[in-house]
Parts: C-alpha cells; sequence; structure tokens
C-alpha cells in the first residue's frame, strides 16, 4: 500500500514541478521570460492555474497519507513498556563478567 502511495505521490511531485515551470511569468522581477510564450491567452493561464492548485492540493493529500500509513506501519513504543534495567554498579568496583564468558584476551580484557 505504501509503495504504491509513494508512486503516485512522485508522480504529483513531477507533474507539478512540470506544470510550474511551464507556466508564463506574470511578475517580470528579473525581466525574463515575459513575453508570450505557449500558453499566453487568459484562459490557458485559469487552466493552469487551476491544473497548479489541484495537484498542489493531491500533493499535499498524499503526504499526509504516507505520513498515516508510515505511523500504522511501526508499533507505537513507550520508555514504559521496557524492562526495567538493573541497578549500577557501585563507583570504583569493575562490573562482573558474565559467568558463561570467559576471559578471550581482547584489547578489553587487558585494559581491566
Amino acid at each position: 500500500m505504501s509503495t504504491v502511495l509513494l508512486v503516485i505521490h512522485l508522480m504529483i511531485a513531477a507533474a507539478l514541478v512540470g506544470i510550474v515551470l511551464v507556466q508564463k511569468s506574470e511578475g517580470g522581477a528579473l525581466g525574463i521570460g515575459g513575453g508570450g510564450g505557449m500558453f499566453a491567452g487568459r484562459g490557458k493561464a485559469n487552466l493552469m492555474t487551476r491544473a497548479t492548485a489541484a495537484l498542489g492540493a493531491a500533493f499535499f493529500a498524499t503526504s499526509l497519507l504516507l505520513t498515516i500509513v508510515s505511523q500504522r506501519a511501526t508499533a507505537p513504543s513507550s520508555v514504559l513498556d521496557q524492562p526495567a534495567a538493573t541497578a549500577p554498579a557501585a563507583p570504583g568496583s569493575a562490573p562482573a563478567a558474565p559467568a558463561g564468558d570467559a576471559p578471550r584476551g581482547g584489547i578489553l580484557d587487558k585494559l581491566r
């Protein structure tokens, strides 16, 4: 389910980027792209604006759905549900080695 939703989300994101790049620049802040482009008519600008809004809403919806699906996939965990840790050893005393472990001559054994 999440894989299908992720693929749809990526397709919407690519379409949204494409539709924004194709639109005519109306601000002209840098003086580029101000002339009549592919979509110079006002009716097509409305179509492009509506398509941008629809793709933006779809992107937002799939983002929320992906969040909900990912939260359901992982079981909630709490610090209170974990088993209690043993009490720390007294300061200055060396920790006791587990019964089944014999010294192996490693670097940690030499530090004791």
